[in-house]
């Protein structure tokens, strides 16, 4: 091979004849995939009668970047003013973000308005205005349906003024109530002369509301038959009444149904006054509206609760403000103290914010081609695609890169149409006729395989440079 070749094999200046830093700076310079010719990067160089002549100083080229999002480029270091950033008017950033404002402002008014329309709607576990599945709403429409009143209290206080022999008192958390509502509770029980339905109660309420039983731990099933006299009973059937507390007692006048391993989980007890009693029903199951309709659960609350024309259901709030220290009045957790609706827009806003978020972070911008504002030399930026190149071993892209710019510049000296420079039958005839050597493979320099290793792709490279300057001369 000659001494020096002229820089058609890479466009970045001149490549000596099997030199490795030649070859690879070769290789950098043709792989621009941005489909850059060789003049925009380096000037060439031209062969002299001794060699080859200096190469010129290479030219400054801005190399385009791939940023994430289009920023404004630095101010130059002259006395211009700075250009407008490419795509972007005048006010565009403040627009977007009063969108953005009134986006959530009118999501911020709609959960407002929402909370406020739910929070008169939704209520507590066994409360009877609520119709989720842990209220209780199903059974007091029934009860309505067939005469009862429906009155809720939520101080021990009003229930037991409301108590008499026409009433039924229903008190949904017993373990829940501290020694001074037990105690007024305990005398609506003895003089009101009505029933009084206790709901689940523990040891902890039992010893004042209904003395003289105990718990004997929690039933063994759910669903389970009546095995009493007990009228309202017998007529509901099985019924869900297991699932929470069994009782015993030694009371003369007990009426135990719905055994569990042979302690019953519902008790009726006498109480002093003529016609009064005390139901002690150890599960809530029967009166939740998502188990209603279960066996005979609709049959065993109606009869239980609807014994009477009234019904004062009793629901402990904290206005009984009396509660002993460990009876069930722990402190509450901020959510357990936000109303239900307040949750609701709080859960809102939260996901609208996300959104937000996420239609504004900058990482999801588009990708976009932006001129830097500094100025790199045509051959370190060669140098730095080269190592890139041979760092990752990308000799299959190299090679292609190397004969993709050959061919193209062999098809400009020989006629060959610029569609048709990538196609062997067009290109490596035209070609053949210009060459004056002996026989050689074109197809083979031009079209051929992947170098298998580093000396091959330098050889590959001064094979294309040998052709090229050979039909450049021819």
């Amino acid at each position: 091979m000659p001494g020096s070749t002229t820089g058609g094999s890479g466009g970045a200046g001149c490549v000596p004849g099997r030199s490795p830093q030649g070859a690879e700076r070769t290789a950098a310079a043709l792989s621009d995939a941005e489909g850059r010719s060789a003049a925009e990067e380096t000037p060439g160089c031209a062969p002299g009668s001794a060699g080859t002549a200096p190469a010129p100083e290479p030219r400054p080229a801005a190399v385009p970047e791939r940023r994430r999002e289009p920023r404004p480029a630095a101010a130059p270091a002259t006395a211009e003013a700075p250009a407008a950033e490419p795509g972007r008017a005048p006010g565009q950033g403040t627009r977007r973000v009063r969108r953005t404002a009134a986006v959530l402002a009118v999501l911020a008014a709609g959960a407002v308005v929402l909370a406020v329309l739910n929070s008169g709607t939704r209520h507590g576990h066994l409360d009877p205005r609520s119709a989720d599945p842990s209220g209780s709403r199903a059974v007091a429409e029934l009860l309505k349906e067939r005469g009862v009143t429906t009155r809720v209290v939520t101080t021990a206080r009003e229930a037991a003024d409301a108590t008499g022999p026409r009433t039924t008192l229903l008190v949904t958390a017993p373990d829940r109530l501290g020694a001074t509502q037990r105690s007024v509770i305990r005398s609506a029980i003895d003089l009101s002369g009505g029933r009084t339905v206790l709901l689940a109660p523990g040891d902890h309420s039992l010893s004042d509301l209904s003395p003289g039983v105990r718990t004997e731990g929690d039933a063994t099933s759910d669903d389970l038959d009546p095995r009493c006299p007990l009228p309202a009973a017998d007529s509901a059937g099985r019924a869900g009444t297991g699932g929470g507390l069994r009782y015993t007692t030694a009371l003369p006048g007990a009426t135990a149904c719905y055994p569990s391993g042979g302690h019953p989980t519902l008790l009726v007890l006498p109480t002093g006054t003529t016609g009064g009693d005390t139901v002690l029903l150890g599960s809530e199951t029967i009166l939740l509206n998502e188990s209603l309709a279960e066996e005979g659960n609709a049959s065993l609350a109606l009869q239980l609760l609807g014994s009477r024309p009234d019904l004062v259901w009793y629901l402990p709030s904290l206005a009984d403000a009396d509660a002993e220290p460990g009876s069930g009045d722990e402190d509450k957790t901020l959510f357990e103290l936000v109303p239900a609706g307040w949750s609701w827009a709080l859960l809102q806003l939260f996901l609208a914010a996300v959104l937000a978020a996420l239609w504004r972070a900058r990482r999801l911008g588009p990708l976009v081609t932006e001129k830097l504002p500094v100025a790199i030399r045509a051959s370190e930026t060669t140098e730095g695609r080269a190592r890139l190149y041979r760092k990752a071993g990308a000799r299959d892209r190299a090679a292609t890169v190397l004969r993709a710019a050959t061919r193209e510049r062999l098809a400009a000296l020989v006629g060959v149409p610029p569609t048709r420079a990538h196609e062997p039958a067009a290109l490596v005839p035209a070609v053949s006729a210009r060459l004056t050597g002996g026989p050689r493979d074109v197809t083979a320099v031009l079209f051929g395989t992947t170098p298998s290793d580093d000396a091959a792709l330098v050889a590959l490279a001064d094979h294309l440079d040998a052709l090229e300057r050979e039909v450049r001369t021819s």
